[in-house]
């Protein structure tokens, strides 16, 4: 070191020394010496702050971009319309944050999607103001989000019309019949809700990753005529003997007066001996000598069976039957014989000896009568159907005794149903709400025969008064009244449709299976929409019949539910369907006036009831969707329809293209957007 820098060490020392030592007039030089600590604390401040309002500004675009992004995105697939969701995305992003946000430069932001989960990150460089002053000249800020469709526990009960309609076209250039559709739009929904891929080219594009741990089911009930649920129940929900109008065999009877064997009882018993047979000659006889013969003997033993004689006395004959265990002694003698008794013949004599049991038999005399087949009584009778039962299990087939010449035979059971029972009125615009028939909820009890329901038997139905190659719709021809003791064979099976089974709510983990079963939809039969909800309802509902299976998740999750009701027409009902109540002409048991329904009268039945249905099914906090599909139905059906769905539920899709739409629109809205991460 050179003396100079020495020399000006010690003056700086000297200095400070002096200044220490000196209290006067150093307020400045304290100041200015405290600045240095108090500008970091200050600046670092502030541009913590500021980092804190970028980083936060950052967040929120970041999030508002993959929430657009995911709802863009809907059903569909993220690259999709040349990747129009992340297009949104980044759109929501650049408008929720501003250039240079707090001067913050080089903004980067990247989305991405995966198994429905739209990812985002963020990042932004933040110049320091005065932390620069300490070397700190930037900070690089970084965030991420994400969005996805979740589902909450969700159980959907499909209610479809599979009416004969469905089997036309919505509109002529559809190049699917409605039904055709409809399998379609059905397995579409299932790809959104379930994110499940299936074999049909769905709008959205494929879909995978499943619900993981939330829990989806769908149900189904199709219904045209009436709805296929027996099978799906316990058997103890079903009645033993129910009403057909069926036919049952006219006996003619006959008397005859018949010995009538009684039980047999055990006679006497002891010793028996017999006489002595006579004497008989045994061989010739010779002159001058005797021959030689035999010694006496006793062969046996033997057993012999032989019936007393019968003795009558009155109405009443007795008999034994006698087993005697014996031995036969035979015995030997000469005597003379010939001319002056010059000759000697041999001769021999029998008799039995031994023991002997008894059996007594005895007939009485009575009058018998006898039946035998005269012909059939037509009307409306009770059979015994509890042979479709096995214990909890269903048999395919009863045997009624409807065949020839009244002998038993197979009555099958396709699972349609005849409802429980109703309570006529005659106002055709009113349901009976009260009815058990219409009660959603109520649990079957075998001793209230009118808590039960009974199995639909075409096979067990009779058209008195049609002949046989009759229409089964020629009611001008039948008769109200019992026919009995005809030998007319009159026509069975009556118009009549049963639709494909319906299903309870499952999570149907496979697509093939969901699959399999709506390509198997088909169509068929007239419409009557009341049964069918009805029946969707009693499925879906967390209270009745199903209540252990669908009040909660296993783990004890609560349920969101929706019913999606589609139709493609008005009402119709004939009172010649054998359906859900009977057969109409015959039954009659919706109207309380005795008098055969007509079809315009059946017709309001089914709406006033259906709209019963739907109060009952919103009263109960479910979902109602409704869909009225092609351009079958008027407006009063179309007002009916809207008035049934749930709020803001109601939709109409003209065409096959406008019905999967709608079905992936719904499936959208039940899939709930929640922000996650």
């Amino acid at each position: 070191m050179s003396l100079r820098n020495q020399r000006q060490q010690r003056s700086a020392r000297g200095f400070l020394a002096a200044l220490a030592r000196d209290v006067r007039a150093n307020t400045m030089a304290i100041m200015g010496l405290a600045l240095i600590p108090l500008a970091g604390m200050v600046g670092g401040g502030i541009d913590i702050s500021r980092m804190y309002i970028v980083k936060t500004r950052l967040q929120h675009a970041c999030d508002a971009g993959a929430l657009a992004g995911r709802k863009a995105m809907g059903a569909g697939t993220w690259s999709a319309n040349n990747f129009a969701a992340r297009e949104a995305a980044e759109e929501f992003f650049e408008a929720n944050i501003t250039t240079s946000p707090y001067g913050a430069s080089s903004v980067e932001k990247e989305f991405t999607e995966s198994g429905g989960k739209v990812t985002g990150a963020a990042t932004a460089t933040l110049p320091m103001t005065l932390m620069r002053i300490f070397g700190d000249e930037t900070e690089t800020l970084s965030v991420t989000c994400d969005a996805e469709m979740r589902l909450p526990n969700t159980d959907v009960m499909f209610v479809l019309d599979v009416t004969g309609s469905m089997g036309s076209k919505a509109v002529n250039t559809d190049t699917q019949t409605k039904i055709a559709s409809l399998r379609s739009a059905v397995k579409c929904f299932y790809e959104v809700v379930a994110r499940r891929d299936t074999t049909e080219d769905c709008s959205g594009g494929n879909q995978s990753g499943g619900t993981g741990q939330v829990q989806v089911r769908f149900g189904f009930v199709p219904y045209n005529t009436n709805v296929n649920v027996g099978r799906l129940l316990p058997t103890a929900y079903f009645a033993d003997t129910w009403e057909y109008q069926t036919r049952r065999p006219h006996w003619s009877t006959s008397t005859s007066y018949q010995w009538v064997e009684q039980p047999s009882t055990p006679g006497s018993g002891g010793n028996e001996s017999g006489d002595w047979s006579n004497w008989t000659n045994y061989g010739s006889a010779q002159y001058f000598s005797c021959p030689a013969y035999p010694p006496n003997s006793s062969t046996g033993p033997t057993t012999t069976t032989y019936d007393t004689q019968v003795v009558t006395n009155g109405n009443t004959r007795t008999w034994e039957t006698r087993t005697v265990t014996g031995y036969v002694d035979t015995q030997y003698q000469t005597i003379a014989t010939g001319i002056m008794g010059w000759a000697c013949q041999v001769q021999q004599r029998t008799r039995t000896r031994g023991t002997y049991t008894s059996v007594v038999h005895s007939e009485v005399r009575q009058a018998v009568t006898e039946q035998s087949f005269d012909g059939w009584d037509y009307g409306q009778y009770e059979q015994d159907i509890s042979g479709l039962k096995d214990g909890t299990d269903w048999n395919s087939y009863v045997n009624l005794p409807i065949g020839d010449d009244g002998a038993d035979v197979p009555v099958y059971w396709d699972g349609c149903i005849e409802e429980r029972e109703t309570i006529a009125n005659n106002n055709q615009n009113v349901a009976p709400t009260d009815a058990n028939d219409l009660n959603i909820d109520m649990i079957p009890d075998q001793s209230d025969h009118s808590t039960l329901w009974a199995p639909a038997l075409p096979g067990a139905i009779f058209l008195r008064g049609a002949g046989q190659y009759d229409n089964a719709s020629s009611t001008n021809q039948w008769s109200y009244s019992a026919i009995i003791g005809t030998t007319n064979q009159y026509r069975g099976n009556p118009q009549y449709y049963c639709p494909p089974a319906a299903r309870k709510l499952q999570e149907w983990n496979s697509a093939s299976g969901f699959e399999s079963y709506v390509n198997a939809l088909n169509a068929n039969g007239n419409t009557y929409h009341d049964i069918g909800l009805l029946w969707g309802a009693r499925l879906v509902s967390p209270d009745g019949i199903f209540g252990s299976e669908n009040a909660t998740t296993p783990s004890g999750g609560s349920i969101v539910r929706h019913v999606i009701f589609m139709t493609d027409g008005d009402t119709v009902a004939q009172n010649y369907d054998y359906a859900a109540y009977g057969l109409p002409w015959f039954d009659r048991r919706q109207n309380s006036n005795g008098q055969a329904p007509s079809s315009a009268e059946m017709d309001h039945r089914v709406n006033a009831r259906f709209l019963d249905i739907c109060t009952k099914i919103k009263n109960k906090n479910i979902t109602l969707w409704v869909i009225s599909f092609g351009n079958g139905t008027n407006n009063s059906t179309e007002m009916r329809l809207e008035n049934c769905a749930s709020p803001g539920r109601y939709r109409t899709a003209r065409d096959s293209e406008a019905l999967q739409q709608t079905f992936s629109a719904i499936a959208g809205e039940i899939s709930q957007l929640r922000l996650t991460g």
